[in-house]
């Protein structure tokens, strides 16, 4: 199946309004409540990110985007003829999400994939209260997001043969040194020239999700952003750097869901009639500390079970 992009993502929140600070003041996204649900914004959408009442902050689901009914169909044609179960949403999942139509399922890892189609349009324009002019969407989707699968071999050629994800590139990550042992990450694209739309990480994680990022069209939004950051005195995952893979540049701050947002410029856009998928053997080019943020909290889990 032709998976357009990522076109929303769905957050489980002990606290919902905590999003609409964050949201607001912060990351520059537009909110809106809607029955103890938090709707952000970031474009002509109805919604890019959901924020539902949880009993734990968590990444709860990645809503996939097909072009038509067709396309719909088609992809429930296509699981059911491979066996694969989903579950058909209620009226009342898809009016939540701003959706046509939609369908879930779950990946060898245990993430949650929600297919859909039809999006909506909201009725006024987009108007972020921290003055971000726009995001990059439109036919790259929303931006791209990190998962969790410990069994990455198997989760990957599900993604791959059953919702037609292919590798950009990969690549081992070693968090304890050159000597310690490594987990590899995947990156994914779908059918758009976004450099990676999804991305695996070789390990558990408990938030659900490694990170989510989005892109800006300057690199003077990144900027502000970063002093939006330090006024509010958010906490910062990882430096300003360049990523060696897709270019981006880019910082890391925490979210009230446990996981991290990139805030990015510049990311690569591919043709991939003329793209190898190729190992790549450093993150970043310049920057990009994680040992600020995500690294603290693996030394503090470590001392944790010590």
């Amino acid at each position: 199946m032709d998976i357009a992009g990522l076109g929303y993502c769905v957050i489980g929140a002990t606290a919902p309004r905590r999003w609409i600070d964050f949201g607001e003041q912060l990351a520059g996204f537009a909110a809106e409540e809607r029955n103890g649900a938090v709707l952000l914004r970031m474009d002509e959408r109805a919604a890019r990110m959901l924020v539902l009442p949880a009993a734990t902050d968590h990444y709860h689901a990645s809503g996939w985007e097909l072009r038509s009914r067709r396309a719909f169909e088609a992809a429930k044609e296509e699981l059911a003829a491979k066996g694969v179960p989903f579950e058909q949403a209620t009226a009342a999942d898809c009016d939540l999400r701003s959706v046509g139509d939609m369908i879930c399922l779950l990946d060898p890892a245990g993430n949650r994939h929600e297919l859909f189609h039809g999006p909506t349009l909201a009725p006024t324009p987009f108007r972020s209260p921290a003055g971000v002019e726009r995001f990059v969407t439109g036919p790259l989707g929303m931006g791209h997001v990190v998962l969790p699968a410990p069994n990455i071999d198997e989760t990957r050629d599900f993604l791959h043969d059953v919702l037609g994800f292919d590798v950009s590139d990969y690549m081992t990550h070693r968090p304890h040194g050159a000597d310690g042992p490594g987990m590899r990450i995947d990156f994914l694209h779908c059918d758009n020239p976004r450099h990676h739309s999804l991305a695996l990480f070789e390990g558990e994680v408990p938030a659900g999700c490694v990170h989510l990022m989005v892109e800006l069209p300057t690199l003077d939004e990144v900027g502000r952003a970063h002093d939006r950051m330090e006024r509010t005195g958010a906490r910062l995952m990882a430096t300003l750097g360049r990523h060696s893979n897709d270019h981006m540049v880019s910082f890391y701050l925490a979210t009230p869901g446990g996981f991290a947002l990139e805030y990015g410029f510049g990311g690569l856009q591919v043709d991939w009639t003329t793209h190898s998928a190729f190992e790549f053997t450093t993150v970043s080019e310049w920057g990009h500390d994680f040992s600020i943020g995500f690294g603290a909290d693996e030394r503090a889990r470590l001392a944790a079970v010590a």
